[in-house]
C-alpha cells in the first residue's frame, strides 16, 4: 500500500501523506512521493497538485529509526542527496504544487513543504527546523530553502534555536503563502488549486519555468527567455481563445 494516498477531481490531485503517527518523512515515502509525481505529470487530466498529511500532522519530520542504520559518513550523506533530489523534483515540477500544512511541518516535513510552490499554512501550525536538538544540522536542502524565504538572519535564528514558530509568524516573515484559519484549510488550498486550474497549463508551466530561472540565471539572461518565451505562447490555440474571450467579453475555455 502506498504511504502516499491521490484523490483526483476537477483538475485538482489530492496527495495525502499517510505515514503514522507522524508522517515521517521515511525511504519508503519518498520512493511513494516520485512514484506519484512521476504517474501525475503525464496525466493531462491533472493541472494542480495539493499535499497535506493525514491525521495530527503534515509531517513532523524526517524518520529518526532510519538514522540508526548509518554506518558512517557516507551512508549520511547518501540520504541526505536522495532526500535533495526527491524535493528538488518537487520544485522543478512542470504543474503547480501546493503544501496545505495543519499541525506541524519540521525537519524534513518543513523541508518538503519549503520545495512546494505554495504554502497554505493553519494559523495555529508549528513550522521548524529543530535538527539542532538531536546534534545534527538539516539534510535536505533546509539550510538553502530557508534563506530563500526568510533571508539569512531569520534563517539563523531559526535553525540556531531549534524553535518552531507558528503559521501567523510564518506568514509574516514570508516562510508561509496563505495562512488561514485550521478548520478551512484544505478549502482553501483547494479553492486556490481550483483558480490556478482554469488557467491555460502551458501558461503555468511557462511561469514555473521563469520563476524557477530567477534563482539561477541573470537578470538579462531571465528576461530574454521571458522574451523568447512571450513569443512561442502567441503561437498556441489558448492565447487565441483567451484574446478573443476577452474581446467577446466571455470566460476563456482554455485546452490544458
Amino acid at each position: 500500500m502506498s504511504l502516499i494516498q491521490c484523490k483526483i477531481s476537477d483538475g485538482i490531485a489530492l496527495l495525502t501523506i499517510q505515514n503514522p503517527p507522524a508522517n515521517a518523512m521515511s525511504s519508503v515515502v519518498f520512493a511513494d512521493l516520485v512514484k506519484r509525481l512521476d504517474e501525475l505529470e503525464s496525466n493531462d487530466d491533472v493541472s494542480v497538485l495539493v499535499v497535506h498529511g493525514e491525521g495530527r500532522f503534515f509531517s513532523a519530520g524526517a524518520d529518526i529509526k532510519e538514522f540508526i542504520s548509518f554506518k558512517n559518513a557516507e551512508d549520511a550523506a547518501a540520504v541526505a542527496r536522495r532526500g535533495q533530489l526527491v524535493f528538488d523534483r518537487v520544485e522543478n515540477y512542470s504543474k503547480p504544487i501546493i503544501a496545505a500544512i495543519h499541525g506541524a511541518a519540521l525537519g524534513g516535513g518543513l523541508e518538503f513543504a519549503m520545495s512546494c510552490h505554495i504554502r497554505v499554512v493553519a494559523e495555529n501550525a508549528k513550522l521548524g527546523l529543530p535538527e539542532l536538538n538531536l546534534g545534527i544540522i538539516p539534510g535536505f536542502a533546509g539550510t538553502q530553502r530557508l534563506p530563500r524565504y526568510v533571508g539569512r538572519d531569520k534563517a539563523l535564528v531559526m535553525l540556531a534555536t531549534s524553535e518552531p514558530i507558528s503559521g501567523v509568524e510564518g506568514g509574516k516573515i514570508g516562510l508561509a503563502t496563505i495562512v488561514v484559519p485550521e478548520e478551512t484549510l484544505l478549502d482553501e488550498a483547494n479553492a486556490l488549486a481550483a483558480k490556478i486550474a482554469n488557467k491555460s497549463m502551458q501558461s503555468i508551466q511557462y511561469i514555473l519555468q521563469l520563476l524557477s530561472s530567477t534563482r539561477t540565471t541573470s537578470y538579462h539572461e531571465a528576461v530574454e527567455e521571458e522574451s523568447k518565451l512571450f513569443g512561442e505562447i502567441f503561437t498556441t490555440e489558448n492565447a487565441k481563445e483567451g484574446i478573443s474571450a476577452f474581446l467577446e467579453k466571455r470566460k476563456p475555455v482554455f485546452n490544458k
